[in-house]
Parts: C-alpha cells; structure tokens; sequence
C-alpha cells in the first residue's frame, strides 16, 4: 500500500512512502516546504530531506521525535466562521477577488477548509442587531431568515459548492435569543434566557436547521451557546453549567430527536479553556444529559487573564471524555491596527495554539472570521480584530496574512480523518505536531518560533533527517 507522510514545522516536506514498510527499508527523499518571516517566503518549496540511521539521540541533539505507532484523535477537518461582517465584505470585492478568495480558503489550491460556522440571530461581527421572529411571538410562525439571504447564505452556498460534499461540515451558534426571552429584555450585555421560553427557544433551534437545510444547506452540529459565562456590551447570555445542563436536557436534545435531528452534533460550552472541565464535568455528569452531546467547544481568549494559555484543562477534559469530541470554535487576534497586518507574531500565535491544542487532544478547529475589511469589522459595537485574510475595500484588494500561512501548514496538509500521531520535541522554542492521513501519508509540522535559526534532527524509528528551521519560521514535512 502506497502512502505519503507530511510533517508540519517552521518547514515542510513530502515524500513518498512505503506506509507499512517504509522505515525497515529506510526513507526516500522528502520535499521540505516553508513558511519564514526571515526570508521574507510563503509555502516555498525547499530542499528534500534525507534520512539516515541514527539510533540514539544525544541529550544535547536538538531533536523532534515522531512515533508513528502511537496513534491518537482522529482530525475532522478545519474551518473558519462565515459571519455577517465576512460575508458584507466579501460582497464589496470585485468578481475576480471573490473567486480568487474562495479558492484560497476552499479550492484544491487553498487552505482546504471543510469546516464553516455561522451566527444563528446577530452577532458583535453584525453590522446590526436582528432576530428571525417578531417580538413576543411565542409561536415562532414569524420565523423568516430573510436576513442571511442577503449576504450570508449566498456566501455559504459559495463555499459549500468548492467543498467536498463528504467532507462539508456546517454548524451554527447563537449569541443571544430574542430580547423578549431573556432577564434583561435585551439581547446585549448578558442576561439568561427566562425558564417560561426554554421550550420556545428550543424550537428555534429547529425552525433554523429547517430553514437552511430548504436551502440545501446541511446542518452538522450546533453549539448551544456563544461563551456563555461572557456579559459582553454586544450579544451575550448567560447559563450557569446547570443551567447548560437542564436546558440540553429537558429541551434542546429531546426537541432536536423528536425532529428527526439525532444526527446533529450538539456542541457545549463554546467558551474558554479556563473552565472547560469545570463545565464538561458538571454539565455532562448526568447520563441522561451526555446522551446529547456530541462535543465540547472551546476559545482562546482566556490569555486575557493569564500568562500562558491553558491547554493542559483539554488534555484533562479529554481523558474524561473520550467519547466527546474537542472542537476549537472560535480565536482571533484582537485589537485591529492594519499596520500590523504582515507581523509574524499574529501567525505564531495561530500555530502554537494549533499545534498544542492537536496535541492535547483537539479534533476540529474553526477560526472566527474569514474575512474582515481594511478597519478590521464591520462590527456594531466596535470590537475590531484581525482576520486571516484582510479586504480593502476601497482598492479592491485581498491581503493575506501570517496567519493564512500558518494555519495553512496544518490545513492544506493533514485531511480529514487523520490520525494524531505520538510527537514530541526537546526544546521549548520548537513546536511539533504530526498526523498520518488515511492514505497512509505522514504530515509533521514544525515550528520555530525563537530568534534563532536551529538545525534540529527529525527522528523516526531510529532514523533521522537534519534539517533546519529558520528563526519565527513553519515547516510543513510530507513522507
């Protein structure tokens, strides 16, 4: 059986492989492709790496370790979120700038994203705030999302058509229900949905799958909150764990089976890796409640608060719930300045939470906006941030950043349904992460991101390749 091995790093290589007699042999040569701030190169294709014996590395050999008998989490793919703000501005560009913007994200040439999230009711990254029913009507026969077929539906029929249908994976989260429904009688700065509409916005959830899915857009999953121990001063609500729990439990799941909807994938908490076992812990103790839910979600914006992100509360979360899967929903950079847009630092920060979050346990991972305009927005309350590829609007053009290439590492190269492979490395600087696709492929990724350049030996099964990983660097290596 034929196969490759891709290896992600601050470099990548391809080669071609034997999968289940590849390292007796001994390896063939692999193409090394690079992503590197120093020489100023995106996704270059470098020289093959080559690989020897080497039995027994030194304590003072810099070296990453692949174990492709070690075999982990299966990958469903990666993605990004179609919001309101994306879509108007994707609206903007000229014609060949859409097309040239969807095959960066979900051609064969692009990033290889499977993966989309959208808003259900309006958002911080809305250039409004807007519901799909009339006020206080309880029965939701007002239900219309007129309002996405103006710029969002048209946007995800778009992406969907470059997708692999096998592959397509859509989900939805709301950030608040309608002002009617909650404590505060409005939908921003938090608030809890009143228990006398749990049934009633349970139902809702409903009349929105139906309403995409006439559109023939496939529903796949849904998160039953936007972070929802947030008050924010745009959409936002609040649920307690217990509260998550009761919810999913009398109303959401049931309502959701009833329907004929028990495939859908129904995602909880979608907030912090702070509380992320907190919550999966309590809200999911209860059999009964467990049953419905298929994977617990998770941000990044807990670094607010402290030094270094918390991955190791996903390792945790995912040894005590194997059956549940961890889904990043949501990251960015925060706080927009477009003279910042090409700084290295905003792609680092993509792949070294990518990479320890795979490691950790990550299945799937979904970026927040896909696209922004040149203020970084639009956003009705001005919460501006950077996106991976920036629109300018008034010149028509698309700028793509470090944080395009980063996530490109990993994205265009390990498919959905790989598996995470043992990996690990011997210095703090170099980041590592490897998975073998169905094909039999090796993907390794590699990533630099101290000051300076580091010649480091990637090992695998007593043989070795040394190579080199340029300072703030990522390397993508395919066997």
């Amino acid at each position: 059986m034929k196969g490759k091995i891709v290896l992600l790093a601050s470099v990548f290589f391809l080669v071609n492989v034997n999968a289940q007699n590849y390292w007796k042999k001994g390896l063939k040569e692999g193409k090394v492709i690079l992503t590197s701030k120093k020489s100023n190169e995106k996704f270059a294709s470098k020289s093959n790496a080559v690989f020897t014996d080497f039995p027994q590395p030194k304590e003072t050999d810099i070296c990453v370790f692949v174990a492709p008998n070690f075999k982990y989490q299966k990958v469903m793919g990666f993605g990004g979120a179609i919001t309101d703000a994306s879509a108007e501005v994707f609206a903007k560009l000229p014609k060949d700038k859409q097309k040239e913007f969807i095959e960066a994200y979900y051609g064969k040439s692009g990033l290889g994203y499977n993966i989309l999230r959208t808003n259900m009711n309006s958002c911080d990254f809305s250039s409004d705030t807007y519901t799909y029913v009339k006020d206080n009507d309880e029965t939701l026969k007002s239900f219309d999302v007129k309002h996405d077929e103006q710029y969002k539906i048209p946007l995800i029929k778009q992406a969907q058509k470059a997708i692999d249908p096998k592959d397509f994976k859509f989900y939805f989260s709301p950030w608040s229900p309608p002002a009617w429904m909650k404590s505060n009688n409005s939908m921003l700065k938090g608030g809890r949905l009143l228990d006398k509409y749990y049934q009633v916005w349970a139902d809702y959830y409903i009349k929105f799958i139906e309403e995409y899915e006439k559109r023939n857009i496939p529903v796949w999953g849904l998160t039953i909150q936007n972070e929802p121990m947030a008050t924010q001063s745009w959409e936002s609500c609040i649920y307690t764990a217990d509260e998550e729990a009761t919810f999913l439990r009398e109303n959401l799941g049931p309502t959701l089976w009833k329907n004929g909807y028990k495939d859908k994938k129904v995602i909880i908490w979608d907030h912090n890796r702070d509380l992320i076992y907190q919550r999966a812990t309590t809200t999911l103790q209860d059999p009964e409640t467990s049953k419905y839910a298929s994977g617990i979600g998770f941000h990044w914006y807990e670094t607010w608060n402290n030094k270094t992100p918390l991955f190791d509360n996903l390792a945790e979360t995912h040894r005590a719930f194997p059956d549940k899967f961890l889904i990043f929903s949501e990251g960015c950079k925060e706080q927009f300045d477009f003279a910042k847009i090409y700084d290295v630092n905003i792609g680092e920060l993509y792949g070294r939470n990518m990479i320890n979050d795979f490691n950790k346990g990550m299945s799937a991972w979904t970026d927040w906006n896909v696209l922004l305009d040149e203020k970084g927005g639009p956003n009705h309350k001005g919460n501006f941030c950077f996106a991976p590829i920036i629109a300018d609007t008034k010149k028509g053009e698309l700028h793509y950043t470090y944080e395009y290439y980063y996530v490109g590492h990993l994205s265009k190269f390990v498919k959905p349904n790989a598996q995470r492979l043992g990996t690990s490395t011997n210095k703090d600087f170099l980041l590592s992460t490897s998975f073998q696709n169905e094909s039999g492929e090796l993907v390794i990724v590699v990533m630099n991101e101290g000051d300076t350049d580091t010649d480091y030996h990637l090992w695998i099964e007593g043989k070795a390749s040394k190579l080199s990983a340029p300072a703030h660097s990522i390397q993508t290596i395919v066997l």
